[in-house]
């Protein structure tokens, strides 16, 4: 073999293994999202609260996960423990849900999970600008443009993404999402009434457009 035909088979060894590191890189799983999510924009509801500066009081976890349980007919989902990103962005990923959070101020999240340790959910609640900003977050986590929410610490690690069912729902300037599958290796679950249950945690954007009129 001639030194000019060992320099050449070199060479294409080593763009074969650049090429295989940038497949490798380009392949990283992203983190879990929801099988299907469901968006709802926001209503003339909640219109007395369209805006951050018509209701300017943080969100709190009192507020928010008083109850220790949710319920929606004979489901009932215990809380886990309340958790606050020091950023919205910490609580997503994807590029089109990050830049989607933009001027968010709170994300409050907490872990859910029924008595039998079937099923595992979780409910976050984001504080952004107005209903419009509202809007956005909805559409970007809805239409899968790019990213997810992340899951709360202390959701199971064998809860099961692939199977999993969200809600995503604009109510004035907050966003609620509700996330709920199965464990893996569970059965197959009809996960509405679980996402019904988290759903009634959005109460709390409904108590703050009672008190605005």
């Amino acid at each position: 073999m001639s030194r000019r035909t060992i320099v050449i088979a070199v060479s294409a060894v080593c763009l074969l293994a650049v090429a295989a590191g940038l497949l490798a890189w380009f392949l990283v799983d992203d983190p879990p999202g929801a099988a299907v999510v469901r968006g709802d924009r926001t209503s003339a509801v909640y219109a007395p609260i369209a805006a951050r500066a018509q209701d300017p009081a943080p969100l709190t976890v009192a507020e928010v996960f008083a109850a220790g349980q949710v319920r929606s007919g004979k489901v009932v989902m215990n809380r886990g423990e309340t958790d606050l990103p020091g950023e919205c962005a910490e609580a997503v990923w994807g590029d089109a849900v990050t830049a989607a959070v933009t001027g968010c101020t709170q994300a409050l999240r907490t872990g859910y999970d029924t008595p039998d340790g079937r099923v595992a959910g979780q409910f976050m609640i984001f504080n952004l600008a107005d209903a419009a900003a509202a809007d956005r977050l909805v559409d970007a986590l809805a239409g899968r443009a790019g990213g997810f929410v992340r899951l709360a610490p202390g959701v199971p690690g064998d809860f099961d993404a692939a199977r999993s069912r969200a809600h995503a729902r604009a109510l004035g300037h907050f966003v609620a999402v509700s996330w709920a599958a199965p464990l893996t290796g569970g059965p197959d679950t009809d996960l509405t009434r679980h996402l019904l249950a988290l759903d009634t945690l959005g109460r709390a954007a409904t108590a703050r457009v009672v008190r605005a009129t």
